[in-house]
């Protein structure tokens, strides 16, 4: 996040590179920088004649580099924008020529999501040498939360520690898909406010006592009552709590606590970096971890792996969801 700030500073500043080339797993950045180009270097009159978006699926290199080539009209620069250029995979090298010798009243933008170059590739230390390389490398989920604080207090915004949890509990690690959620939110909150559980579950959709995140805690601390609501809850809204996905997520939180048990080292520092987990939920591993003993955790992700299985119609086409979730729940209590 630093780098990006330093690279949106540096163009605000005039000091603008001839090539931009953004790669990396985490496509938000990529499309943050490539936005932040595309609405900043040019006024909005130069835009017409001297801004250029492509799309890696339509055309090839040498159009792009005969469309680096020309002049700007009336202006200073032109920029051109190649989106989806991991669609250029193939061919990529042919930019050698060009980027030992870009065009200085140019300026490409290439974005290559969800993969990377080598760095010791001619091309790539080219790229470098002549302009700038980012890599957007993806996030752990025990570092989403922190941010997505720093992302709230760019904007004077707060978020409590659960709503957080919960918004990586339902998005993942997609930092689009939180942004996205995260906007929403800024709409109809002032600035100033804080982000609670509640607003999550009143403007997303996520019910802050019926969810996996309840579920697995309620399942960590052995509350079979709670456990066996969530499961009824879940049954009755089928398509809101699919099956695959309950089975996915309790079957990681057990394989983190078998991985928990195996920990010599139980600093709350050293565990969150080891399971890769928000900070956050450690308190509920460090309650099942009491509660389940390693011989227990290995049983249960082994019947996990079953019910698993089961819940994508292989050999179980007569079970509902209601009897997987029952079958579960007794597997892990029993």
């Amino acid at each position: 996040m630093d780098e990006v700030v330093k690279i949106v500073n540096d163009i605000k500043g005039g000091k603008i590179k001839p090539i931009y080339f953004l790669m990396g797993e985490e496509p938000y950045y990529i499309d943050k920088l490539s936005d932040f180009i595309e609405q900043h270097v040019l006024s909005e009159e130069e835009k017409g004649f001297n801004q250029t978006v492509l799309y890696g699926r339509d055309v090839s290199v040498e159009d792009i580099i005969a469309t680096c080539k020309r002049y700007p009209m009336m202006a200073e620069r032109q920029v051109v924008i190649v989106k989806e250029a991991q669609d250029l995979t193939k061919t990529i090298d042919k930019f050698e020529s060009y980027a030992e010798n870009p065009m200085p009243t140019t300026v490409l933008v290439i974005c290559y999501k969800y993969k990377t170059l080598d760095k010791r590739k001619k091309v790539t230390k080219q790229f470098d040498k002549n302009g700038l390389v980012y890599e957007s490398k993806k996030l752990y989920e025990n570092q989403i939360g922190e941010w997505i604080k720093r992302v709230l207090q760019g904007k004077n915004y707060a978020i409590e520690p659960k709503a957080a949890a919960m918004l990586v509990e339902f998005l993942g690690t997609d930092l689009s898909k939180i942004n996205n959620e995260l906007e929403k939110l800024q709409i109809i909150l002032p600035k100033g406010s804080t982000i609670t559980a509640k607003h999550i579950e009143d403007n997303i959709g996520f019910s802050k006592d019926y969810n996996v995140f309840e579920l697995r805690k309620a399942i960590g601390d052995k509350n079979q009552l709670k456990a066996y609501q969530i499961a009824q809850y879940f049954a009755d809204n089928p398509k809101d709590n699919p099956m695959v996905v309950t089975t996915s997520l309790v079957f990681s939180f057990f394989v983190n606590l078998l991985q928990y048990h195996g920990l010599k080292d139980k600093n709350p520092k050293n565990v969150a970096a080891a399971l890769k987990v928000n900070p956050y939920f450690l308190k509920d591993y460090d309650i099942a971890l009491k509660n389940y003993p390693m011989k227990k955790v290995s049983a249960v992700v082994a019947k996990l792996r079953d019910i698993d299985v089961k819940s994508k119609g292989v050999g179980a086409n007569s079970l509902s969801n209601h009897d997987l979730l029952k079958e579960m729940l007794v597997s892990v209590f029993n």
